[in-house]
């Protein structure tokens, strides 16, 4: 469909087989067998055996552990049955509440902010990717550095106990707030290099055109059958985290930027997205974004809200957009197709990135997006 070079992209991922027991909590939340489906499939990403998954229903957090007194009895048994390493939370937990629960259960607890950091961890590939990873993992230990000591007891204080806890505990703070600072420092260089970049594309009249979308759209199955690369693609959940620009070419002389981006996720970790403000720049200043949907996703519409919110969390919200909803293949009788609005101007793209079914009108609905006499024009 549209010309490029060649390029090719490995992946490899180490599975971890330990087993862990989930609990998942329900906050009157309408979409809560959606999230819990979320869950396990990121769970399900990191290879780890769930071995039990604990449900149950709150109207608030318990301040202590998150859950109730008994709910926490229960997890400590499936704990102990299972000879599980790991408990993993679909919630935010609050230092002390992951300290507390350790106590109790007498095992690693992580929330689901350090979930996904793991993925994240996991799946970069790209240097920038590294320490993009790495810089949010820091900055959420930072809140819970002080986990490592507990066995120091300084709040007994005594001979041999509080001092050197205390000063242990003050270095690594310290080395910690300085490997922070040499990140964010290295990441200003990207940032640097990145924005270069962006200018010479722009003197260059070359729009940028910006996948988005919640992740598993299929956004990268769609990036390689328009550029005809070979960016990693798989049915999971963070499949990809480094963004990828291809040129492609849109008219007989004309070529624009097509970017692959992260997925983005309900409840977005904040240390995720400071962290990744780099990559996400890509998205905030293109000239149009294509938000790609799963349109057989029941929950769809829900899908495109919570993507809009993390739009709008990097001030992206303003840059105009085409829905995509791709996966047609999914359902049955649906034929590619174009929406317009009132105005003749197309909103909306019915295709099939797997099978390639509508990529032609994919290609339409850009030309006419810029046209070749306007290009120069809209970027100026």
């Amino acid at each position: 469909m549209f010309d490029r070079p060649d390029s090719k992209a490995a992946f490899d991922d180490k599975s971890n087989k330990e087993a862990v027991v989930l609990v998942h909590l329900n906050f009157n939340d309408s979409n809560y067998d959606e999230s819990l489906h979320e869950f396990k499939e990121l769970v399900g990403g990191t290879g780890a055996n769930i071995a039990a998954i604990i449900q149950g229903k709150r109207h608030r957090p318990d301040a202590k552990y998150f859950a109730g007194s008994g709910k926490v009895d229960e997890v400590a048994e499936q704990v102990l049955a299972a000879n599980a390493a790991l408990v993993i939370f679909n919630h935010e937990l609050s230092p002390s509440q992951e300290r507390n629960l350790e106590q109790r259960l007498k095992c690693r607890v992580l929330g689901r902010t350090g979930l996904i950091l793991d993925i994240f961890a996991r799946r970069a590939r790209s240097h920038e990717g590294k320490l993009q990873v790495e810089l949010a993992q820091l900055q959420h230990l930072s809140t819970r550095l002080v986990r490592g000591w507990t066995h120091l007891e300084r709040q007994k204080g005594g001979i041999g106990l509080r001092g050197p806890g205390e000063t242990q505990l003050e270095t690594d703070r310290r080395l910690l707030a300085q490997r922070i600072k040499s990140l964010k420092k290295r990441l200003d260089k990207v940032r640097s290099q990145r924005d270069q970049g962006r200018r010479s594309r722009q003197r260059g009249g070359v729009p940028v055109v910006s996948l988005v979308g919640y992740t598993n759209m299929g956004k990268s199955t769609l990036f390689n059958k328009v550029t005809s690369a070979e960016v990693y693609a798989d049915d999971r959940l963070f499949a990809t985290l480094d963004p990828t620009l291809r040129r492609v070419k849109l008219h007989d002389t004309d070529m624009l930027v097509l970017a692959d981006t992260v997925g983005f996720i309900r409840e977005l970790p904040h240390d995720l997205v400071e962290s990744f403000s780099s990559t996400l720049e890509e998205t905030r200043d293109a000239a149009l974004l294509l938000h790609v949907v799963d349109c057989a996703a029941s929950d769809r519409d829900d899908l495109i809200h919570h993507v809009n919110e993390v739009l709008a969390q990097i001030e992206a919200d303003e840059v105009p957009q085409l829905i995509v909803y791709n996966k047609i293949d999914k359902l049955e009788d649906m034929a590619p197709r174009l929406e317009r609005n009132a105005d003749g101007q197309i909103e909306r793209i019915w295709l099939s990135a797997q099978t390639g079914e509508g990529l032609d009108l994919l290609r339409q609905a850009l030309q006419e997006y810029f046209p070749h006499e306007e290009q120069s024009e809209y970027l100026n």
